[in-house]
């Protein structure tokens, strides 16, 4: 029986979803915008239909429009706010159109060279790291226990040279040995930033002389290089030098080859990861 006015049918048929790579980093665009407008005019007719607004958002998104999605992503969680899905795409959404609007404004402070072109690209990059710092601090409260997340979060904050709050995040995400190494490294440089050269030493040590689970390669150098400079201003020669035997050696795993994975039966011995500072 064909659907009422009152029951409205849902689009069907294929959409092309392409990876980008089998495109040439095009976003295939055949059927995209039809299928849109059809799924638009479909949800005004019957918005409760949650994965509809979730496949709107996705074409979108692939279409390089993270307004319209996060648009389309507003709607769906005015029928349901805490789903996780949808809040997870809407901030998603919200993310992608913060930093495409910033690496637009970098292009074209680029080309003008002017003072209002820097201006405006200083402002898209508060922009950019207040959208990361409330997102962290969304899923956070929807995941508290996700130190990645508390990372990312003490990252930003020092990156907005709020220092204070990032050190008190960045200790929080040192309880887990994961994301303590880079943890120790953020509370370190928030500290010295602040003139607290005597307290960001012993965290830098943290971050690079762990034993029991050692940060990457590239983490060590940089938190190694800081304690050197500190070192040598509070005039603890023998730290420093110490300092600087634990720095050639990261600096010589850093820039170390990978060695190739081992044929059946034969041993590889571990190589450190070549990670960047």
């Amino acid at each position: 029986m064909a659907p009422s006015a009152a029951d409205p049918e849902r689009p069907t048929g294929p959409l092309r979803t392409a990876p980008l790579a089998e495109s040439g980093g095009q976003t295939p665009a055949t059927g995209q915008p039809r299928r849109c407008q059809a799924l638009e005019r479909y949800l005004k007719e019957s918005p409760a239909d949650l994965p509809a607004y979730l496949e709107l958002a996705g074409i979108y998104r692939r279409q390089e429009r993270p307004a319209e999605a996060a648009r389309v992503l507003q709607k769906a969680l005015e029928m349901d706010p805490d789903d996780p899905t949808l809040l997870w795409e809407y901030e998603e959404a919200t993310l992608a159109r913060s930093l495409q609007q910033l690496q637009q404004v970098r292009q074209l402070a680029a080309r003008l060279q002017t003072v209002e072109a820097e201006q405006e690209q200083e402002r898209c990059e508060t922009n950019w790291a207040c959208r990361r710092i409330d997102v962290c601090r969304a899923r956070l409260r929807r995941d508290p226990q996700n130190q990645q997340l508390r990372l990312t979060l003490a990252q930003t904050l020092k990156d907005l040279q709020e220092f204070e709050e990032a050190i008190e995040v960045a200790g929080q995400a040192t309880a887990d040995p994961a994301t303590a190494p880079a943890a120790h490294l953020i509370r370190g440089q928030a500290l010295q930033a602040l003139g607290k050269r005597v307290e960001a030493l012993p965290a830098y040590r943290a971050a690079a002389l762990r034993r029991s689970q050692p940060a990457p390669a590239g983490e060590r150098v940089v938190a190694l290089r800081a304690a050197i400079e500190i070192a040598d201003m509070l005039g603890l020669d023998l730290s420093a030098d110490r300092y600087r035997r634990f720095l050639q050696l990261a600096e010589a795993e850093r820039t170390a080859p990978r060695t190739s994975a081992a044929a059946p039966g034969e041993t590889v011995s571990p190589t450190p990861d070549a990670a960047s500072p």
